[in-house]
């Protein structure tokens, strides 16, 4: 009986996200908003029907192009 050799098995996939590409990623800003400051984020975003990470970047995509 001739030897067969076992072949390797194949590595299985990590479980997760795919990783993105370097251009791609974003980064996170913690910042500190007081109370009365955070009710005032909160209600414009809510007119503007956005939740408040949209309202903030737009704002601030706003204010940058400006």
């Amino acid at each position: 009986m001739p030897h067969q050799q076992k072949q390797p098995k194949p590595k299985p996939r990590s479980v997760g996200r795919p990783k993105l590409h370097e251009l791609a990623k974003s980064s996170i800003v913690p910042v500190r908003f007081s109370a009365e400051d955070r009710r005032k984020v909160e209600a414009a975003a809510r007119a503007s029907k956005q939740s408040v990470s949209e309202w903030i970047r737009s704002t601030l995509t706003a204010a940058l192009e400006a």
